[in-house]
């Protein structure tokens, strides 16, 4: 005997936290992070940084304070005892400053994949032993390997980003959320413009007031702390730039 599915009101349905309208902004089921910025935070599906979903920052000039925006929202989640992975990044973190900020270096991992960037960061978002992954792709990097990752993310609450360059604006991405970033050069501010996200687009660019990078130390300084990182400043502090 076949049961009869109860109706169900379209209210409920549209009440549940995995549907959007298109005219209004996502309530997402996963967790986000504040960000830090009350501006931004006001445009961000769920009101900051989602977990268990890819966000892309795509940006082409490094130094124009673009990691001093994920600093407040990275804090939090070492506060909180999570391990943070950088996977392929341009540049060392500077130590003092990223632990003025707030984040145990014990907890910061460096990843140098090499022509492995992808494997290595669909491996560290599926063992669950990380609050937060930061990854620099290869520009190449494949709509199939991108698809593995949404994938491997929706499956832990982890905050999860992919920096790439503006030009992979015009390709599709699984992520949900599409952010890109300028320096605006008259008032120094940086410019973000959310290109994409759970609901109706963003009419204008934000321009944040954040903290500018600190200067590049010199090799003399020591990059990084903690020893979870002190074989990968031995390695490659030396051809590294420091942020």
């Amino acid at each position: 005997m076949n049961a009869t599915p109860l109706p169900v009101a379209l209210a409920d349905v549209l009440a549940r936290g995995d549907v959007w309208r298109g005219d209004t902004l996502a309530c997402l089921p996963e967790s986000t992070i504040p960000s830090g910025h009350a501006e931004l935070d006001a445009e961000l599906p769920g009101g900051g940084w989602p977990r268990g979903n890819l966000t892309e920052i795509l940006v082409d000039r490094s130094s124009v304070g673009e990691m001093s925006l994920l600093l407040p929202a990275l804090a939090q989640l070492s506060a909180a005892g999570g391990w943070l992975a950088l996977v392929a990044p341009p540049w060392m973190p500077h130590g003092p400053a990223w632990a003025a900020a707030g984040l145990a270096l014990e907890r910061l991992v460096i990843v140098q994949a090499g022509k492995n960037a992808a494997w290595s960061i669909e491996q560290l978002l599926a063992c669950g032993g990380f609050a937060g992954v930061l990854a620099w792709p290869d520009a190449g990097i494949s709509a199939q390997a991108l698809r593995r990752l949404q994938v491997a993310v929706e499956r832990r609450s982890v905050f999860a980003c992919l920096w790439r360059s503006t030009a992979a604006a015009q390709t599709p991405s699984p992520a949900p959320l599409r952010v890109m970033l300028n320096s605006v050069a008259e008032t120094g501010q940086l410019s973000v413009r959310i290109i994409k996200r759970r609901g109706r687009p963003v009419s204008r660019p934000l321009d944040l007031s954040i903290p500018r990078p600190i200067p590049y130390p010199g090799r003399s300084s020591r990059a990084v702390a903690g020893s979870s990182l002190s074989l990968v400043a031995a390695r490659g502090a030396a051809d590294t730039p420091v942020a």
